[in-house]
């Protein structure tokens, strides 16, 4: 039997993006991967945006992904962790998730340690500068009141308007933001100013939907992990060093 040594990290699969037929075509291309690598996964990291919006009722969760949920229940019973980093497009995840698949949730920044690697783990959104539009944003979806008041909306109605928007905001990003450069890359920046206080072996994160290994300096690389809509990649340690694959 394989050895479970290695730890993978994905983000950005927007479930539910365009339509119903691709993003069910993307969940069990993305079920099948989970299965092949659950031989010998360590660890797992889903690095946030795995759907395109997410917002649990107290009673109610949003409709489909069964089979990524069935796959995630299946791979932590076997004793897997499984960490989900919340993204900025599914971070109203409170309890279901963690309750009904076994999953251990991550609001925030990781730093882990694994063998002599110190690894900083991140979706990434909010990392580097950031503007007023995005400043405002995070108030409004991190308040408790706010929330409150949106789970007071019918879930038929408040699901419908909350994909429309997010669904229009991802398209708008998709074409308007390609790679910038290293110096005008906020990751990158935000990356290159860490390192001045504390190494930092691997920063893996997604977010920005490209694929990306950068060498920022000796022994330090930055890797954003890309997405799902388009490609499928997905960075692996395999105990020596990160590795950027395509599924």
């Amino acid at each position: 039997m394989t050895d479970r040594n290695k730890i993978y990290f994905v983000s950005d699969l927007h479930l539910g993006l365009p339509n119903y037929i691709k993003s069910r075509e993307r969940e069990k291309k993305f079920v099948k991967w989970l299965d092949e690598i659950s031989i010998d996964a360590k660890e797992i990291y889903l690095l946030g945006d795995i759907f395109d919006f997410w917002f649990e009722y107290k009673k109610v969760v949003p409709r489909g992904f069964t089979r990524l949920l069935g796959k995630l229940s299946e791979i932590t019973d076997k004793g897997i962790p499984v960490y989900f980093l919340t993204g900025n497009h599914d971070m109203w995840i409170f309890d279901y998730l963690p309750e009904e698949t076994g999953i251990i949730i991550i609001k925030g920044n990781l730093i882990r340690q694994f063998d002599d690697k110190k690894f900083f783990i991140s979706h990434g959104d909010g990392l580097g500068v950031k503007s007023p539009y995005f400043k405002l944003l995070k108030i409004i979806f991190e308040n408790k009141c706010l929330q409150w008041v949106f789970a007071r909306f019918h879930p038929n109605f408040a699901i419908a308007v909350a994909l429309r928007w997010s669904r229009a905001s991802r398209y708008s990003k998709e074409i308007a933001f390609p790679y910038q450069g290293d110096e005008k890359e906020e990751l990158v920046c935000f990356a290159k100013k860490y390192l001045e206080k504390e190494h930092i072996d691997y920063f893996i994160t997604g977010h920005r939907h490209i694929p990306l290994y950068l060498k920022l300096k000796e022994n330090s690389y930055l890797i954003n992990t890309g997405e799902w809509i388009k490609d499928s990649h997905y960075a692996v340690y395999d105990g020596d060093k990160v590795i950027l694959k395509k599924y």
